[in-house]
């Protein structure tokens, strides 16, 4: 049972026209924004805090890999050494070139 005016297939909708199609972009705009008000919402509470704290453990994880790298370098390089104001070259023991 159809009404008058109305076809089979028609939707209840009018058609866009001149004056509807301003209403129809206000309406999409509106959407946008509520979209990207959520989106921004979602980064702000979720996103941004989770990558503070995994970036505060990688930061802390590279102290103390540092700090240990730091160490063994000192352990290895032993007491200060002072040359007595000569330069000592790259593999000569210290005390200059012994014959």
């Amino acid at each position: 049972m159809f009404r008058k005016g109305e076809s089979k297939g028609m939707s209840r909708n009018p058609p866009p026209g001149p004056g509807n199609v301003g209403s129809r972009i206000e309406e999409a705009v509106e959407l946008i924004e509520m979209e990207l008000r959520h989106a921004i919402a979602y980064v702000n509470d979720a996103v941004i805090p989770q990558v503070r704290r995994e970036s505060i453990s990688a930061m802390r994880s590279l102290s103390d890999r540092l700090r240990n790298l730091a160490d063994r370098i000192e352990q290895h390089q032993g007491p200060p050494r002072h040359s007595g104001g000569r330069d000592q070259t790259p593999g000569t023991p210290p005390g200059g070139a012994q014959s």
